[in-house]
């Protein structure tokens, strides 16, 4: 069974911690439809995706390093780095 890790992101205050949950589930239940088994989960709140020097992101490249997953999964791509591109789970 694929193993997965979600990561989620916001970058203003002005936008909320729900914006967390709600990309967390929308991962969720896609990983679930794919019969994907989530390992973790990973944040950061209100942090640029300008950069990776960000504690969720780090995290999660180190845990990748460990084979602790084999699919990252976000609900939109410039929530891991900005690189444009918008849409469903990736």
């Amino acid at each position: 069974m694929t193993r997965v890790a979600l990561y989620a992101r916001y970058s203003s205050d002005s936008q909320r911690d729900a914006s967390i949950e709600d990309q967390l589930r929308l991962c969720s239940e896609y990983a679930q439809k794919q019969g994907w088994r989530v390992v973790d989960t990973y944040f950061d709140r209100a942090v640029s995706g300008d950069t990776l020097l960000r504690d969720g992101i780090l995290e999660v490249m180190q845990d990748a390093l460990k084979h602790g997953f084999d699919v990252v999964l976000a609900e939109a791509r410039p929530h891991l780095a900005r690189s444009g591109g918008r849409g469903g789970c990736l």
